[in-house]
């Protein structure tokens, strides 16, 4: 992985770099469909937030394949896909949340099983 030298730091972000690949992986997930978030707590890194773990909620868009950042931060380069996942205020947080909230969560495919 290269290193990124402090000189060329404003330079890197006016170019600016994406973490979406060009390959086309086939989804495992479809719009609408119920899926539940894994419960894990790894010892290293990971993207999911706490408050979704081992809950369910509907895939609402695929993103498209993307650099799995789990694994890129062991220096893998890995693709995976992106799916966008609506959950309930209800789901969430139970019979104080409402159920006309809509949390929208960015999740990748390896944390998502179907419902």
């Amino acid at each position: 992985m290269p290193v990124l030298k402090a000189e060329n730091v404003a330079a890197a972000l006016r170019e600016g770099s994406t973490a979406r690949l060009a390959q086309d992986l086939p989804a495992r997930f479809v719009c609408g469909q119920r899926v539940r978030v894994a419960n894990i707590n790894p010892q290293d890194h990971t993207r999911i937030p706490r408050y979704v773990r081992g809950h369910v909620g509907v895939v609402d868009s695929d993103q498209g394949v993307f650099i799995f950042p789990d694994a890129h931060a062991r220096g893998e380069k890995v693709a995976q896909r992106l799916y966008s996942v609506r959950f309930t205020g209800t789901e969430l947080w139970g019979p104080q949340g409402k159920a006309d909230t809509a949390v929208y969560v960015d999740l990748f495919e390896s944390y998502l099983a179907p419902q």
